[in-house]
């Protein structure tokens, strides 16, 4: 295929992927009520949490304010909603470049690293009111605290984003060993390391910064790094076995020749 027709099919995507996106956006609009009151819940939740202890609104600034918090809202909710169409998109102007094994290994990652981030996003939801319960409730008690929905509204973008990328690292450390980067034996032996490198990333990434979302992004990602560890672990004897290799007589810091 000539470099004008990959232009032409990029073009035709793009216009796809545009176009129900706008559609997505209109109809984002026609269920604004139900959005807010989903973006809103995690905030309400931690404001009953705090009872009367801590005083706390939430607020709209200026007279464009209302205005632009129902674009921003709707068109953050029409890319997640059109996300699965437009990369839909994406993949099938890749795909025929790639070949037959790399086709299979991304179908097989793409229907892993779907779920894998909603599951994460899903977590950061759960989360995120107690991380707002303890952050709100350092307000002294002869203030109130006034909360402006656009920090509000990035803070939860943000939170929700962290979570579903972190759900996705132990993945990656899978697709690495399966291209040779890494084996078993050398994830067993940084296996403090990364122990400890989680909980540093969890500390760092979560913008509560509460011990309690901490924790509950730590947690599940020392459980998918152990996963991906039995697997590269099975991976490698898999492949030794094919190829006739022991794999104890190689040293925990050599790279295997598979």
């Amino acid at each position: 295929m000539a470099l004008s027709d990959h232009l032409r099919e990029l073009r035709a995507r793009i216009v796809r992927s545009v176009a129900i996106l706008v559609v997505a956006f209109f109809v984002g609009l026609a269920f604004y009520d139900q959005l807010l009151d989903l973006v809103l819940t995690p905030y309400n939740d931690a404001r009953e949490g705090l009872g009367d202890t801590t005083q706390t609104s939430a607020y709209v600034a200026g007279a464009t304010g209302p205005l632009m918090l129902q674009l921003k809202l709707c068109g953050v909710a029409a890319m997640v909603v059109s996300s699965p169409y437009w990369l839909y998109q994406l993949w099938a102007f890749i795909v025929p470049g790639l070949h037959p094994g790399e086709k299979k290994w991304t179908r097989v990652f793409t229907a892993i690293a779907g779920p894998l981030f909603f599951v994460g996003v899903a977590t950061g939801y759960y989360v995120l009111p107690k991380g707002l319960e303890v952050l709100i409730g350092f307000t002294p008690a002869e203030l109130s605290n006034l909360v402006e929905f656009g920090d509000y509204f990035s803070f939860f973008t943000r939170m929700l984003l962290v979570f579903g990328i972190a759900f996705e690292i132990p993945l990656f450390v899978i697709m690495l060993n399966l291209a040779g980067v890494v084996s078993a034996k050398q994830l067993a032996r940084f296996r403090a390391w990364i122990i400890l490198g989680t909980f540093v990333f969890a500390a760092v990434a979560t913008p509560s910064t509460d011990p309690f979302s901490m924790l509950m992004l730590a947690a599940p990602m020392l459980v998918l790094f152990v996963l991906a560890e039995v697997i590269a672990h099975f991976t490698d004897r898999l492949r030794a076995r094919r190829r006739g290799i022991d794999l104890s007589e190689l040293s925990d810091d050599e790279i295997s020749p598979l």
